[in-house]
């Protein structure tokens, strides 16, 4: 019984990551229309921005965690001007290249910026810590912290998306962009937003995996990437619900 519940907590963390990131391919594409393949890349950055922020500018976890989610957006919303924003006319065979080519451009930089050799996380002895549920049942802080960041930013983003008039500008671009800009809605800010709320999203997974399994290298985001991007397919690309039910699957 105890392994079952272990399995349940570990299962519930889990998929509330992939949840995370999973959310960030069905926004870019549920607005775009375009797969951002250098997602995961984007995710991998993250947790190299708040290791240093801890590690060489000495600052708090909480402080170099916020620092972190404003970088990983502003390296979404150049991530769209670089790979996207020149092809977005153009056919669907030269934006998937271009896009698979920002994810090996961003996997390299890090190897060249970081060296290959993994890196390891600085302990937060707040959320590493274990704490008991019972005398046999303890469970780390980090595995509870994961669900209740993905709570928080689903309910941030959800409000956003439907309470907010760029949110209305998203929805109304993702029907029809050209549309929406002939009704005044600026659709490149409408793109950089997305990219940056999709890459913050990502930022959050990236710290929250870092806590948790504390190795860095700039290979990391590969297989968490595409594992989020299946299960962006399975909920139904373009569907935040979906995606937070195929991250769970």
């Amino acid at each position: 019984m105890i392994k079952l519940i272990e399995q349940i907590i570990s299962g519930i963390s889990y998929g509330s990551l992939y949840a995370l990131l999973a959310i960030g391919y069905t926004m870019v594409y549920g607005v775009l229309r375009m797969i951002n393949f250098a997602h995961g890349d984007i995710f991998m950055m993250s947790a190299y921005f708040a290791f240093f922020g801890m590690t060489t500018f000495a600052l708090p976890w909480y402080l170099a965690f916020i620092v972190t989610i404003v970088l990983t957006g502003l390296l979404g919303v150049i991530t769209e001007k670089v790979a996207y924003k020149p092809l977005r006319n153009a056919d669907k065979n030269s934006v998937l290249i271009s896009a698979i080519g920002g994810s090996f451009l961003l996997s390299n930089l890090a190897t060249y910026l970081f060296s290959g050799r993994p890196k390891n996380f600085p302990d937060i002895p707040f959320l590493t810590k274990m704490l008991p549920i019972n005398e046999q049942l303890s469970v780390q802080v980090i595995s509870l912290f994961i669900p209740m960041m993905t709570l928080v930013a689903l309910f941030v983003l959800t409000y956003i998306v439907n309470k907010t008039k760029m949110g209305m500008a998203m929805r109304s671009t993702s029907q029809d962009y050209e549309t929406a800009s002939v009704m005044g809605v600026n659709i490149n800010n409408i793109f950089s937003w997305t990219f940056a709320l999709g890459s913050a999203l990502a930022s959050i997974g990236g710290m929250m995996w870092a806590v948790k399994y504390p190795g860095l290298t700039p290979t990391m985001g590969v297989m968490v990437g595409l594992k989020c991007f299946i299960a962006a397919v399975i909920g139904g690309i373009g569907n935040i619900t979906g995606a937070v039910i195929g991250g769970f699957i």
